[in-house]
């Protein structure tokens, strides 16, 4: 991989942080990340006060499935067709717009919600705003390598993990507070505010866009666009580990969306938003000492190894919290899942974009966005039919029972991943 173009000369040489443009994307993602666990927390906020503290399980259940749905089902219907869009576009300007239009849906939905007392116009405000948020992933991971040294480049997606994890532990450890003694109204607002913060921090980017595809769109190239996305996923080993992996965790996602904020609440006498806030927060702490040690000491060890056992553990302490009704076994269970998945968040990104042209960087990471976002609605939508029927503990057992799967799935991607053992004369 060449030496991005926007680049600054010697900067391989400089700490990331103290790159202009690293620095500005980076502290613009923590500020809107830490908007977004707020934004979770005060939504099922809305979603307790409209159920009244999840008495009714199959009322609960599809509640929080379709809230789970509405941030997925824009990347099922756009993500494929953005990806080519993209690698047309200037990257920094579709990411300010998208902040923007953000910003201001989310402002408007304790409106929406005051002026109307219905939960569908709030889930609609909701399925526009993520609609947004399908144009702003994929010209994120698109323009990372293009603003950072080569050499760097699996540094930049630490921190970048690292932002994400930051924003989680202090957006959990502020929002469940916020949102039980303040409100979730009150909450949006801050998370709208982030995303402003952000856009004045992206602006500060000096990017300068690289000669793209410049092909006249026609519905014909349009597809053959898209197919030929698809055909990178398939015949690169890295992009394959990549989705194998992060697939495993959008699924258990999905199976916790549903059946594990029931459990961990119906568990207590007096449900709240803090209790999951808790948790958030030492998920977030275990990804954290994960990531630093991924991006240290296991900097040198096989991908393929560190995806598929973090999978398989990841899917044993799962049941632990399954079978467990104390806040304090949640707690360490949430610590060491968090721990076992943070590889997929630090090392997938790179496999990614080392595994992919410039050219097709785009559309390969809308068709990351897309595939995981279905994996995240079908696991939902098994969530909700298993969870009134089994109940919350067998409905997480099956769900580590995949994510382990996935896991064995990853460490057989290891044949193609990594190098043959040179056979000694």
């Amino acid at each position: 991989m060449s030496e991005p173009a926007n680049a600054t000369p010697g900067a391989s040489s400089r700490p990331l942080l103290l790159q202009r443009d690293f620095a500005a994307l980076w502290w613009g993602q923590l500020i809107s990340l830490w908007g977004d666990r707020i934004n979770y927390l005060a939504l099922n906020g809305l979603v307790q006060e409209h159920t009244r503290g999840y008495h009714d399980p199959g009322q609960s259940s599809l509640m929080l499935s379709l809230h789970g749905t509405v941030t997925v089902l824009p990347v099922l219907m756009f993500a494929p067709f953005v990806g080519p869009w993209v690698d047309r576009w200037n990257l920094r300007r579709v990411l300010i717009v998208s902040d923007l239009v953000r910003a201001l849906l989310v402002l408007s939905i304790p409106i929406v919600y005051a002026t109307t007392h219905l939960a569908a116009p709030v889930w609609a405000t909701v399925f526009l705003t993520f609609t947004a948020n399908v144009f702003f992933l994929p010209a994120k991971s698109a323009m990372t390598p293009e603003i950072v040294p080569a050499s760097q480049l699996l540094s930049a997606n630490t921190l970048l993990a690292v932002a994400g994890i930051a924003g989680t532990v202090i957006g959990f450890g502020m929002g469940g507070w916020i949102v039980d003694h303040w409100g979730w109204k009150v909450a949006l607002t801050m998370d709208a505010i982030t995303y402003g913060v952000s856009v004045l921090s992206l602006a500060l980017v000096r990017y300068r866009p690289q000669p793209r595809t410049t092909l006249e769109v026609s519905l014909g190239g349009y597809w053959r666009e898209l197919v030929e996305g698809l055909r990178t996923v398939r015949r690169s080993p890295a992009v394959g580990l990549a989705f194998t992996a992060l697939g495993a965790v959008w699924l258990g996602g999905g199976f916790v969306q549903v059946a594990g904020i029931q459990h961990i609440q119906r568990a207590a006498s007096i449900p709240g938003a803090e209790r999951i806030a808790g948790l958030g927060g030492a998920l977030g702490l275990g990804a954290a000492l994960a990531t630093w040690w991924v991006n240290t000491r296991g900097r040198d060890l096989p991908r393929a190894r560190l995806l598929g056992f973090g999978m398989i553990l990841a899917g044993v302490w799962l049941v632990c919290l399954a079978v467990s009704r104390r806040y304090a076994v949640y707690a360490i269970s949430s610590f060491l899942v968090g721990a076992c998945i943070a590889p997929a968040f630090v090392l997938t990104e790179t496999l990614v974009q080392e595994g992919t042209e410039l050219r097709e960087r785009g559309r390969v990471f809308s068709l990351r966005d897309f595939a995981m976002r279905l994996l995240l609605l079908v696991s939902m939508a098994v969530a909700t039919l298993l969870t009134p029927r089994v109940g919350t503990t067998t409905t997480l057992i099956v769900a580590a029972a995949c994510i382990a799967g996935a896991g064995a799935l990853a460490l057989l991607w290891r044949r193609r991943t990594e190098p043959a053992p040179t056979a000694r004369a």
